[in-house]
């Protein structure tokens, strides 16, 4: 597999995966079709075979059908047995205690998964 990239729109985050085991999903997640949206990204987990993998997430929002398709990558991820080394990078802006509980939340429901948690200043 090479590059997979999809484009940031203003409901939807950015997507990329340069076979490098690193994943980045960054922006707004809430698209009108959320099964739509996710199925190109479980699309590709499929096809990952990477025994290190590093999930770079930044969302500053999103709803709970997206929020239910992160947890699920997650788990994916988690579950697969290729994968030996499993990092999840959570970043939050400062004060949003939302976003950084759910990054609480889906740590305590993944086994292998070690979560690194990163606190950044609001956009101007």
């Amino acid at each position: 597999m090479s590059t997979f990239e999809i484009e940031a729109t203003n409901s939807t985050p950015s997507v990329t995966y340069k076979n490098d085991g690193k994943l980045i999903i960054k922006g707004r997640s809430f698209p009108e079709n959320v099964d739509e949206f996710y199925k190109a990204v479980f699309d590709l987990l499929e096809e990952i075979n990477t025994r290190v993998m590093i999930v770079d997430i930044d969302l500053e929002y999103i709803n709970s059908a997206s929020s239910k398709k992160i947890l699920y990558l997650l788990k994916t991820l988690d579950k697969n047995p290729q994968i030996t080394d499993l990092t999840v990078i959570w970043r939050y802006e400062e004060d949003d205690e939302d976003i950084l509980e759910s990054g609480q939340i889906y740590e305590e429901f993944l086994m292998k998964a070690r979560f690194q948690y990163s606190e950044h200043k609001q956009a101007a």
